[in-house]
C-alpha cells in the first residue's frame, strides 16, 4: 500500500452530518407541532359565558364563542416572533413552509385514516370522523390564512427591526402581531364563513374583529415571556451579533 493510499483511507468510525447547535431547529419543531396540535384542538367548539349576553355596538362581545385551539394557536404566532426576531425572515420562512407541509400532510393523512376499511370490532367510525374530519372548505381556509398571516408577521417585524435595531421589541412584537393576526383571521373567515355558520354580514365583521382582538390581547399579555425567550436565545446563540 503506497504512501497516498493511507492518506485516503477512510478510518473505522462511520460518518455523520453535523447537527447545527444553536436553536433553531428546537424552535422550528415547537412551531410545526404547535401548528398541528391546535388544528386538531380547533374541531371543538367551544363557548364563554353562555348564559350571558353582552353587546358593545354591532359587537357581540359576549357569549364568547371560539374554538378549542384558541388557547394554543398565539404560540404559533409567539414562536413565530422569536424566529423572526433572532433569525431573520428567510429562516422564518423556511419554519413557516415547514410547517405549511406539515399540515397538508396530516390532513392527507387523516383523510386516508377515515376512508381505510373499518375492523369489525372498531364502533368508533363516525366519531373519528367527526374530529379529524377536514372540509375541503376549511383545510383551504385555514391553509391560506396561516400561510399568509405568518408571512405578514414575520415580514413587518423584520421590516421594524431594520429601522429599530435592538431597540423597541414592543413595537415589533404588536406591529407584527396586528397585521398578521388580522391577515390571518380575515382570510380564514372571508373563505370559511359558510362552513362554520356564519351567514350576515354583521356576524362575519363580529367574527373577524373579537377573533382579531383576542389573539392580539394575548400577544400582549405573554409578551414578558416573549422577551425571556427572546433574550435567553440571543445570549446563548453562537450567531447571534448583539
Amino acid at each position: 500500500m503506497t504512501a497516498s493510499d493511507q492518506q485516503t483511507k477512510p478510518d473505522d468510525h462511520a460518518t455523520f452530518a453535523h447537527v447545527s447547535r444553536g436553536y433553531y431547529p428546537t424552535f422550528v419543531a415547537l412551531f410545526t407541532a404547535t401548528l398541528l396540535i391546535s388544528n386538531i384542538c380547533a374541531t371543538k367548539g367551544v363557548a364563554f359565558f353562555a348564559d350571558s349576553s353582552l353587546t358593545v355596538g354591532p359587537l357581540q362581545i359576549l357569549p364568547v364563542i371560539t374554538d378549542g385551539g384558541f388557547f394554543l394557536f398565539p404560540l404559533a404566532y409567539i414562536l413565530g416572533d422569536v424566529l423572526s426576531e433572532v433569525y431573520g425572515f428567510k429562516s422564518t420562512r423556511r419554519a413557516i413552509y415547514l410547517g405549511f407541509g406539515a399540515l397538508i400532510l396530516a390532513a392527507f393523512c387523516f383523510w386516508l385514516l377515515i376512508e381505510l376499511p373499518s375492523a369489525d370490532f372498531y364502533e368508533n367510525q363516525e366519531a373519528l370522523r367527526s374530529v379529524v374530519g377536514v372540509y375541503p372548505r376549511l383545510l383551504l381556509a385555514g391553509l391560506a390564512g396561516y400561510l399568509v398571516g405568518q408571512m405578514l408577521n414575520s415580514v413587518t417585524l423584520v421590516l421594524i427591526k431594520e429601522r429599530t435595531k435592538e431597540k423597541h421589541l414592543w413595537a415589533r412584537l404588536i406591529g407584527s402581531t396586528i397585521v398578521g393576526e388580522f391577515a390571518d383571521t380575515l382570510i380564514f373567515c372571508s373563505i370559511a364563513a359558510g362552513a362554520i355558520g356564519i351567514s350576515t354580514w354583521s356576524d362575519f365583521v363580529n367574527y373577524v374583529i373579537v377573533g382579531f382582538l383576542w389573539k392580539t390581547l394575548v400577544e400582549v399579555l405573554v409578551m414578558p415571556i416573549t422577551y425571556r425567550v427572546i433574550a435567553y436565545v440571543k445570549k446563548r446563540e453562537p450567531t447571534y451579533q448583539l
